[in-house]
């Protein structure tokens, strides 16, 4: 009989952390330092990177009210902003 309850103790205990994790998963945040984000229990990048035929790119990330642009041409000149709304 002990054998008996402590397995349904143990399968309650292991359903229980389960749905923890499942929860937790949902609101889950990914590292500072990281390139993407947690959204729906999928990886998204968190820039937007547009790349042109001939090399050159642009790509905005944004970090709460501040957005950040980084381009290149296809020369190699690099340059990169960045603009924080007070709103």
């Amino acid at each position: 009989m002990k054998n008996a309850a402590m397995k349904a103790l143990m399968l309650g205990a292991v359903a229980f952390v389960a749905m923890a994790g499942t929860a937790n998963a949902q609101n889950q945040t990914t590292p500072r330092g990281w390139n993407y984000e947690i959204k729906d229990g999928k990886r998204v990048p968190k820039a937007n990177r547009v790349t042109n035929a001939d090399g050159s790119w642009r790509e905005e990330t944004k970090q709460g009210k501040c957005v950040t642009v980084k381009e290149r041409t296809a020369a190699g000149e690099y340059k990169e902003t960045r603009q924080c709304n007070a709103d």
